[in-house]
């Protein structure tokens, strides 16, 4: 699977593909491709906003703590 970004390109949106994802595809100019489009999260608006009873320190511990 290759991370792609979308760009404007004029008045619609498209996926510029790299070279080598192209080469090794033996991908042409006007050939048709099926995409399979999985949009992806952003991970980072989720960082800190789970809360706990329990200090994340006090959860470490606890997890490491059969690990001796």
């Amino acid at each position: 699977m290759q991370d792609m970004k979308i760009r404007k390109i004029g008045n619609s949106l498209g996926v510029i593909f790299p070279s080598d994802f192209v080469k090794e595809r033996k991908l042409h100019e006007n050939e048709r491709v099926a995409v399979n489009v999985i949009k992806k999260g952003d991970l980072t608006k989720l960082f800190g906003s789970m809360k706990f009873k329990e200090s994340a320190q006090k959860i470490k511990d606890d997890a490491r703590r059969g690990w001796d």
